[in-house]
């Protein structure tokens, strides 16, 4: 039995796996709400004790930067080290990875009902990489090494935001006023659609309907502001999404070429499943492919949304069972 997790700045899902077949069928999940704990220790010991059976070995995806077993999450005042939590939850089997990287694990699992492309371009062998926006931007890249892929972590999410034209300019100096430094996640997460939205309006670029901004301060403003644009009661919040959906396919284009993500681009998190209507519209793919000489190298690029809400839990689980002394990559 394995024990999964993908633990995000939001929910904390928890999940047993068995291996079965050459698949992974899922057993258990449970969803923590990540902040209403004081620690990632407190979520599964919880999670353990509802169980009726002790898993054998255990990997969580967390949203933040691994280093030699440690996490600081960037989200979450929580700092994880693997060997503490080891001790904590009694199973010397388990291991820390990024919260990208078990999504990047968890895309060999996914058939494709789990997909959705918004470009038609057949898939092809080559690097891959995943974007993810949620409460942050998380980013992981695979790596075609001739036989299989391999997946790796980054912090790209945390690179410096390069406006292009003059409303991104504007909206770059509102964000250094507010940040000082501005990084892509600034933009591309949820709390960066609510900056996005809160510059227009502090612009004048739109008329705000009459009490919307009083819902901003009792809900979700990230979904209720996406959602106003997606049932288009607010100009303004369209806008917003608008805007966030060009930085949002500049930066998908960024990372293929970094990448050379010539096997595809995946796009994963929180929101982007919610906005499939306005992904699926011209402006995504426009701002992807916009790179000058190179735009021939991006219009061979597969761009495919993941809407399988459970990928990251089937990646960490993957990942447990391949650095398992008998887990094998090519049977799951």
């Amino acid at each position: 039995m394995i024990l999964a997790g993908d633990i995000g700045g939001t929910n904390a899902r928890l999940a047993y796996f068995l291996p079965q077949n050459g698949h992974l069928r899922l057993i258990s999940e449970r969803v923590f709400p990540s902040r209403d704990y004081s620690e990632f220790g407190e979520i599964v010991s919880t999670f353990l004790q509802g169980a009726a059976t002790r898993p054998d070995l255990a990997c969580f995806g967390i949203a933040g930067p691994v280093h030699n077993g440690r996490v600081e999450t960037s989200n979450l005042p929580w700092i994880i080290e693997q060997s503490r939590l080891a001790k904590q939850i009694e199973l010397p089997g388990t291991l820390l990875i990024n919260d990208l990287e078990a999504n990047a694990w968890g895309i060999g699992a996914l058939s494709s009902q789990d997909l959705v492309p918004l470009n038609q371009v057949a898939p092809s062998i080559g690097n891959q990489a995943v974007i993810a926006p949620g409460t942050g931007l998380g980013q992981a890249g695979l790596y075609w090494n001739g036989s299989e892929h391999e997946v790796f972590a980054c912090e790209g999410g945390h690179a410096d935001f390069a406006p292009r034209g003059n409303l991104q300019v504007e909206l770059l100096q509102f964000l250094e006023s507010r940040y000082g430094h501005v990084s892509y996640e600034r933009v591309l997460s949820g709390p960066g659609l609510v900056n996005v939205y809160e510059f227009l309006r502090g612009k004048g670029y739109g008329d705000e309907p009459e009490g919307f901004a009083a819902r901003l301060e009792h809900a979700d403003a990230a979904a209720a502001i996406s959602g106003a644009a997606l049932d288009g009661s607010n100009r303004l919040a369209e806008q917003a999404l608008d805007l966030w959906i060009s930085v949002y396919g500049a930066e998908a284009g960024n990372l293929a070429l970094k990448v050379m993500a010539t096997g595809g681009i995946f796009l994963s998190g929180g929101i982007t499943p919610k906005i499939l209507p306005k992904l699926g519209g011209p402006l995504f793919m426009r701002a992807f492919l916009e790179k000058g000489r190179l735009r021939s190298l991006l219009e061979a690029v597969p761009v495919q949304v993941i809407i399988n809400d459970k990928a990251g839990l089937l990646g960490a689980a993957r990942c447990a069972a391949a650095r398992s002394s008998n887990g094998r990559r090519e049977a799951l």
